[in-house]
């Protein structure tokens, strides 16, 4: 793989490559409340608000495991670019859709919908998706090719600041005040971000081409790097815990749509800034993430990321006062972030360049495959209480089992990650 040793080089590169993750970044922040608050303007069903947003996700399950050996094969640089510009093409079209006279609906059905709009929002979901997984997959093997290893955590502590400014902070409550103007412009400027968060990448000099054997059937390859992965017990719990905590994390956010709505009474721009707090929480976690992980230890801060979805769940459902969802959310998001630059750093570190976006690939297959199941959780539990209790007692349901599972998973995780299991990394 090209390197170029010269600090400046490394630097202007890297930069490069923070700023066009900051954009496509800012993309994604639109695209949180571009994509419900649609499905929401079209149906009040919120089992076909959640199948949007599960569409969007269905692709981590369907495509992760592929998507590692197209990053192990090809230039990684060109497929960020392929990708940026297929989302691109993609949310110009629906946005100049919705310009059609008569195909934005001037009040929402409550039943499930039909019509061509759905239709289209579901199959730009899932093509944003797709995109979505091999993009990322192709970027977070870029990074260590970038920057030295002994300065991968300063790395991804600012790749993370920088993209949750831009994906909570920004984004949403930007996406709440442009829907409030006009909803295509909104698609409009999330494809934009994607275009300049590609034209970054193509500015990069050098290629992004890993040397490794002859290429063998892709299921091979899968093989090998699945077998990596889970002869190593550390990167195969955090995997799969990472699974169920992103599970109930975008059960929880697909739930808070609707519940923002009805039961706090806020509007699209108010729910933007309401999903601020993510960002505060995750910026402040980017930048004293080093520090945090010295003072508690690494253990300590994998555990409190679950606790943290324990307190956004009983917060939401039993004191749904934005000002308190705000601050919960806040936190749940500095010790999330802690923990991605964890396992994150971990990963880049432990595995060799060669096998890099493979052993990715399977370690988001179970960490992120497990997201559109749990925007399914979301919208069946709603469905299913509203047969037995009010519906606003019913919104709560997502952010009651979300409750539970976190405490299951605590305690299944607990020993897994012990100060023992994570010597290597504390002791660093």
């Amino acid at each position: 793989m090209h390197r170029n040793h010269s600090e400046g080089a490394l630097g202007h590169r890297f930069h490069r490559l923070l700023l066009s993750s900051g954009l496509a970044n800012l993309a994604d922040g639109i695209g949180v409340v571009a994509w419900p608050w649609l499905a929401s303007l079209i149906t009040r069903d919120p089992l076909a608000i959640a199948l949007v947003s599960m569409a969007q996700k269905l692709p981590w399950f369907l495509f992760a495991l592929p998507s590692g050996v197209i990053t192990d094969r090809f230039d990684r640089r060109r497929l960020v670019i392929a990708m940026d510009a297929l989302r691109f093409i993609t949310l110009m079209a629906l946005s100049l859709a919705m310009l059609a006279p008569g195909m934005l609906p001037q009040t929402p059905v409550q039943e499930f919908p039909l019509d061509l709009l759905y239709g289209l929002l579901l199959l730009g979901a899932l093509i944003v998706g797709f995109a979505e997984v091999l993009r990322d997959n192709s970027a977070v093997t870029l990074l260590p090719s970038i920057v030295p290893h002994d300065r991968l955590e300063s790395a991804n502590g600012r790749m993370g600041s920088l993209e949750t400014v831009m994906n909570m902070m920004i984004g949403p409550p930007l996406a709440g005040l442009i829907i409030g103007l006009a909803l295509p412009l909104a698609f409009g400027l999330y494809g934009l971000a994607f275009a300049f968060a590609g034209l970054l990448i193509l500015s990069i000099p050098g290629t992004f081409r890993t040397e490794c054997p002859e290429p063998r059937h892709w299921i091979a390859e899968i093989r090998e790097g699945a077998a990596y992965l889970f002869v190593r017990p550390l990167l195969r719990d955090l995997a799969l815990g990472l699974g169920v905590l992103n599970a109930i994390d975008i059960m929880l956010l697909t739930g808070q749509v609707l519940y923002a709505q009805e039961v706090m009474g806020l509007n699209s721009a108010e729910y933007g800034l309401l999903l601020t707090g993510l960002a505060v929480g995750g910026l402040s976690g980017g930048l004293l993430g080093e520090r945090i992980i010295r003072r508690f230890g690494a253990s300590a801060c994998l555990r409190a990321t679950i606790a943290g979805c324990i307190l956004w769940s009983l917060v939401a459902l039993l004191l749904p006062v934005p000002a308190l969802v705000w601050a919960v959310l806040m936190l749940s998001s500095v010790i999330g972030m802690v923990w991605n630059i964890i396992t994150v750093s971990l990963r880049q570190r432990m595995i060799p360049p060669h096998l890099l976006g493979r052993i990715n690939s399977v370690y988001r297959f179970f960490g992120l495959g497990t997201m559109p199941l749990g925007v399914l959780m979301a919208g069946l539990s709603v469905t299913l209480a509203e047969e037995i209790m009010p519906r606003h007692q019913a919104l709560g349901m997502p952010f009651a089992l979300g409750a539970v599972l976190s405490v299951l998973l605590l305690i299944g995780i607990w020993t897994r990650v012990s100060p023992k299991a994570l010597a290597a990394f504390d002791g660093r």
